[in-house]
C-alpha cells in the first residue's frame, strides 16, 4: 500500500499503529462459500432432483457450513492471541526473575544482526530500560510473533459474511424461478470465482487475471465432480 513519507505523515501513521486486514478472511470465506454451494447445486441437478431440494440443501449448506468455517476461523485466531498472551506472560516473568539472562538474549539477538561494541550496548540498554518494549522485542525476535493479534470476532464475521454472500449467488436463479436456472447459476458463479480470484491476487505476485482464472478452474473442477457424483448416484438408484 502506498503512503506518504513526510515527517508528519510518518509520525501519524506510526502513532496509529499497524492496521489489521480482514480481507483475506473474506476471500477465504467467499471462495469456500461459492464452491461448496455450487457443488451442492451441481450435485442435485446431476441427480435430476427438484429445485426445492436444491434450495433446501443449498441454504442448509450456507448456514451450517458457513457457521462451521466462521467458528473455526474464530477459534484459530483466538488460539493465536492466547499463544501470544501466554508467551508474553512467560517473558514478563523471566524479565522479573532472570533479568541478566534476558538482557543477554537481547544482546545476542542484535549482535547476530551485525551490531557490536558501544552501539550494541546502547541498543540493549534502550530496549531493556522499557519492560513493555523488552517483552515485545522478545516476542518478535525470539518467537517470530507479532505482539498485536487480529480480532477473532472480526475474522469470524468476515468469513461468515463472505460465505453467505458469495454462496447465495448459485441459489438466486432457483430462488426466483428463472428458466434454465442451472445455466444462469453456472455463469453467475463463474463470475464470482473469477472476481474472488482477482481480489486474491493482492497477496500474490501473479496478475489479477491469472489468479482469477486459477480460482475459476478450481471452482469448476469442484462443481464438475459434484455433478458427476449426482449423475452416478442417480443411475445407481434407478
Amino acid at each position: 500500500m502506498e503512503h506518504e513519507h513526510s515527517p508528519s505523515a510518518i509520525r501519524e501513521r506510526l502513532q496509529a499503529g499497524p492496521r489489521h486486514n480482514y480481507l483475506r478472511d473474506w476471500v477465504y470465506g467467499g471462495i469456500d462459500g461459492s464452491v461448496t454451494t455450487f457443488a451442492v447445486v451441481s450435485g442435485v441437478v446431476g441427480a435430476h432432483l427438484s429445485s426445492g431440494v436444491i434450495l433446501v440443501l443449498g441454504f442448509a449448506n450456507l448456514l451450517a457450513d458457513g457457521f462451521s468455517m466462521a467458528a473455526a476461523n474464530f477459534l484459530a485466531t483466538k488460539a493465536e492471541r492466547d499463544d501470544v498472551e501466554h508467551l508474553a506472560a512467560i517473558e514478563r516473568r523471566h524479565v522479573e526473575t532472570e533479568p541478566d539472562g534476558e538482557r543477554e538474549e537481547v544482546r545476542q539477538i542484535f549482535k547476530a544482526k551485525g551490531l557490536g561494541g558501544e552501539e550494541l550496548e546502547r541498543v540493549v540498554g534502550l530496549i531493556t530500560a522499557d519492560r513493555t518494549l523488552w517483552v515485545r522485542t522478545m516476542l518478535t525476535e525470539e518467537y517470530g510473533l507479532s505482539w498485536q493479534v487480529r480480532s477473532a470476532w472480526r475474522a469470524g464475521v468476515s468469513t461468515f459474511s463472505a460465505f453467505v454472500v458469495c454462496g447465495l449467488v448459485p441459489l438466486l436463479p432457483f430462488l426466483f424461478g428463472v428458466p434454465d436456472a442451472f445455466s444462469l447459476a453456472t455463469v453467475l458463479t463463474g463470475g464470482v470465482f473469477f472476481a474472488i480470484g482477482s481480489v486474491k491476487s493482492k497477496w500474490s505476485t501473479i496478475s489479477w487475471w491469472r489468479s482469477g482464472l486459477e480460482t475459476l478452474v478450481v471452482g469448476s473442477v469442484a462443481a464438475a465432480l459434484a455433478y458427476a457424483v449426482g449423475v452416478l448416484l442417480k443411475s445407481l438408484a434407478q
